[in-house]
């Protein structure tokens, strides 16, 4: 029997204690777990990383803004998609937002619908990151324990090469490329070539052989 994937939280961020009262009271009303903060900071401390979620953040903080909230998370590979809930129209923040991965953009006073809806498909989206997540960490995991000549066999595979191509490129005998691909295609879990790409452009590795 599989494990029941753990209870996402939502996390909303913003200076307003009316806000972040009136928000935890809509979620609640719904089902959902949140847990408010009053700055990044506080969010950066003690927010749980291993949980899934989403974010509701402000844009206009104190110390981070939202905008370099959103930074930090990026570089930590955070799974949590990001909702962000304004007071401040501005066009400019919204572009950098989006492009930053943003689930959406909303100003407020913002319809409790809306912002219902638009934090249940970030919760959505969320799921979908860490399942991602899980599956390229399986494979950089199978990746790493390829030999190095297994890898620059990879590489040439994916690159599209033939068994006797890739014999005469690293100076070595069909068969014994017949071997090495035997054995990676073992560790990395697939039976067939185009299985093998497809993993290389899940986890972006592997594509470039190192001869």
């Amino acid at each position: 029997m599989s494990m029941a994937e753990p209870v996402p939280w939502v996390y909303v961020v913003d200076d307003d204690p009316d806000v972040l009262k009136a928000i935890e009271r809509l979620l609640e009303s719904v089902g959902l777990n949140v847990a408010t903060f009053p700055s990044p900071q506080a969010f950066l401390e003690r927010y749980d990383r291993n949980a899934p979620g989403c974010l509701v953040l402000d844009l206009a903080l104190p110390g981070l803004n939202g905008l370099e909230l959103q930074r930090v998370l990026e570089q930590e590979m955070s799974f949590l998609p990001v909702v962000f809930l304004t007071g401040h129209g501005d066009i400019a923040a919204s572009v950098q937002a989006m492009k930053h991965g943003a689930a959406d953009f909303l100003t407020k006073p913002v319809d409790d619908v809306v912002l219902i809806a638009a934090i249940q498909e970030a919760l959505s989206r969320g799921r979908a990151l860490r399942r991602e997540g899980g599956e390229r960490q399986r494979i950089a995991k199978c990746f790493a324990t390829l030999t190095e000549r297994e890898r620059q066999v990879f590489g040439q595979i994916v690159a599209g090469k033939l068994n006797k191509q890739i014999a005469a490129e690293l100076g070595l005998t069909e068969q014994t490329i017949k071997f090495h691909r035997a054995n990676l295609m073992r560790k990395m879990g697939v039976r067939v070539v185009a299985d093998l790409v497809n993993v290389a452009v899940r986890a972006g590795v592997g594509a470039t052989p190192r001869v």
